[in-house]
């Protein structure tokens, strides 16, 4: 990546860079069934903790409704995982519009209700110092979109799952980028990460990402 400053892009220039690639979950199906609309707030982080699956893997899985959870109250609410966008080290694949809800963090909380869910990739082969800098461009580009502020993006253990059948309601997760499973140098690393991208951003019009 270079020693010296990144240069200065408009938004549709760091939006390329990302590499999004829509693939998303049919409207009226399976985790889309219902239509659930969400005026995004947060940018949550998560990693698939997954070896063999990549993310055109995570996007078929989630298109066939494979992905499935129980639903019951206080706990899942459509019976189905779901998420935004699932990223490795070439690409961004999108599986929901960003106003839309998914079921990646907390329930009926505000990780769900208001938050914009991003899975890391961690499969054989992948680069992941690759994907989360990509992941950070991302982030990046949906703070500017969706006017999220840094302090907005955070990771999956920010959200606690209060549930009686779930004992850690704080998740180690994404756990590399964690330490002792909380966030700490790792995480504002990240952080400061995703701030380098969003301060490249010359100022402009950006597309929504639905």
């Amino acid at each position: 990546m270079g020693t010296g400053p990144l240069p200065k892009v408009t938004p549709a220039q760091l939006l390329a860079e990302c590499h999004v690639a829509k693939d998303l979950i049919p409207s009226g199906t399976v985790g889309r069934k219902y239509y659930r609309p969400m005026k995004p707030t947060y940018v949550t982080i998560h990693a698939t903790e997954n070896k063999t699956g990549n993310a055109w893997q995570h996007a078929l899985a989630l298109k066939r409704g494979a992905l499935r959870a129980t639903k019951r109250p206080g706990g899942n609410r459509i019976g189905f995982l779901t998420w935004h966008f699932t990223v490795q080290q070439d690409v961004a694949v999108q599986h929901l519009p960003c106003r839309e809800q998914g079921e990646h963090a907390d329930f009926d909380g505000p990780g769900n209700n208001y938050s914009i869910g991003i899975e890391m990739c961690e499969h054989y082969g992948n680069d992941l110092g690759q994907t989360i800098d990509r992941t950070a461009k991302l982030a990046a580009y949906l703070m500017y979109t969706y006017n999220i502020p840094l302090g907005h993006v955070v990771p999956h253990y920010h959200w606690p799952r209060i549930s009686p059948y779930i004992k850690q309601p704080h998740k180690d997760c994404p756990h590399f980028l964690l330490d002792n499973g909380r966030p700490g140098r790792t995480w504002q690393w990240f952080l400061n990460r995703v701030n380098t991208h969003y301060q490249r951003i010359i100022p402009g019009p950006a597309q929504p990402l639905g």
